[in-house]
């Protein structure tokens, strides 16, 4: 009976998770038109050994951490459905989709269940979209087994939000990662439109307003993390400060978005423009050890690989070349790069994921960033390198 149990549940889970993240790709198909030579296919790690890194990264971790709904403990103590676990979560969930394994899925259902399905903290009205994105893989676990209480309160949340008309609330680019794929998610599962309205008036509050300028230059292609570093504020070097995992934000917003937003959204034009204009801006910006630095634009300022913003650009740049969104000739080769690199350099042999800078907002914060240095929370470069594993894979197979 177990066996069958299990068997059931698998079905459930592949299942549930093609319907979450195809949405309405079905729409748009001659968009994602993916062509790869012979002598590039040849460059992309074998699926299999992708798979097996991805797993030595996680069980490191769920062995670190038996019980999901244990607090998390640094300088205070928070709840384990902060943005940091959030995010991590969201690259269990592609790992479970590439390799659908019980105990992954029971995992992130124990985790659900520990904070009754709420966002962080358990505010019911809350509008910060760091405890908002416990969500997506909540909303993904309802995909999977219709409960009705594993989406009411989330649901609940962000309806508050889509009836209203205030729209100033992400201040900060790493919101657009935290909350879109939420209000896209809802959109989906419900037909209704207003989420995906909703979710842009936020949306361009952060890009065009906040700060004066909006938070985008739009001649770099790169964003600033708040209006604290808005110009005039310079890096050492003179330059612009544009922080790598603040950007590796966005470029992943972008992607989980646009994965389902249907194909006649008004701005779906505008987020396919955004994230080919970043990477565009990216390429030129990586080491040619496969990482990008701290400072994207003054490698002399806290200079050397960081993992979680390379992670989010390599999930970014292997999915728009394999949605047929970017060149694979031009981009597939430093997707590759950063992947070897982050294995070969960053994955140590018990799992352990070095390199990643603690959480801040700018190249000074979580220093230094070493191969040993141990983060304040080593959840959300995880769950970076997992979905950069997860697209990786999907573009071997």
């Amino acid at each position: 009976m177990r066996n069958h149990t299990m068997r059931k549940r698998m079905a459930h889970g592949i299942l549930g998770l093609l319907i979450v993240i195809c949405g309405s790709c079905g729409s748009h198909t001659t968009e994602k038109t993916m062509r790869i030579s012979g002598t590039l296919k040849k460059t992309i790690p074998a699926r299999q050994i992708t798979i097996e890194k991805m797993i030595l990264a996680n069980d490191y971790f769920m062995k670190k951490w038996p019980d999901p709904g244990k607090p998390i403990v640094t300088n205070k103590t928070r709840p384990s459905n902060i943005w940091t676990r959030a995010t991590y979560y969201e690259g269990l969930m592609v790992l479970y989709e590439i390799d659908p394994r019980p105990h992954l899925y029971d995992y992130a259902v124990a985790w659900g269940k520990a904070h009754n399905w709420k966002p962080a903290y358990g505010d019911p009205l809350t509008r910060h979209a760091d405890n908002q994105c416990c969500g997506q893989t909540y909303i993904d676990l309802y995909n999977i087994d219709p409960q009705p209480q594993r989406i009411e309160p989330i649901k609940k949340n962000i309806d508050n939000m889509v009836n209203s008309d205030k729209s100033d609330d992400w201040w900060w680019i790493d919101a657009l990662q935290m909350a879109m794929p939420v209000f896209a998610r809802l959109g989906v599962l419900t037909g209704d439109n207003r989420y995906f309205d909703r979710m842009y008036d936020l949306y361009s509050f952060t890009k065009y307003k906040h700060g004066g300028r909006g938070l985008y230059n739009p001649e770099d292609h790169l964003w600033w993390r708040d209006a604290d570093f808005v110009p005039p504020y310079k890096e050492p070097n003179g330059e612009d400060c544009y922080w790598s995992r603040g950007n590796g934000w966005v470029l992943a917003a972008h992607a989980r978005t646009l994965d389902l937003l249907p194909a006649d959204d008004p701005h779906r034009d505008e987020y396919i423009q955004t994230f080919k204009d970043m990477a565009a801006a990216l390429l030129p910006l990586q080491r040619p050890d496969g990482f990008w630095n701290v400072s994207l634009h003054d490698p002399t300022n806290f200079g050397g690989p960081e993992t979680s913003g390379t992670a989010f650009f390599v999930y970014g740049l292997t999915w728009g070349v394999r949605n047929g969104y970017l060149d694979a000739q031009t981009y597939l080769p430093a997707a590759v790069k950063g992947w070897n690199g982050m294995v070969q350099k960053a994955l140590h042999p018990n799992g352990f994921l070095g390199y990643v800078q603690s959480t801040g907002k700018q190249p000074s914060d979580g220093q230094p960033v070493t191969s040993d240095s141990v983060p304040d929370f080593e959840d959300y470069g995880l769950g970076a390198f997992l979905l950069a594993g997860s697209e990786m894979a999907k573009l071997a197979q």
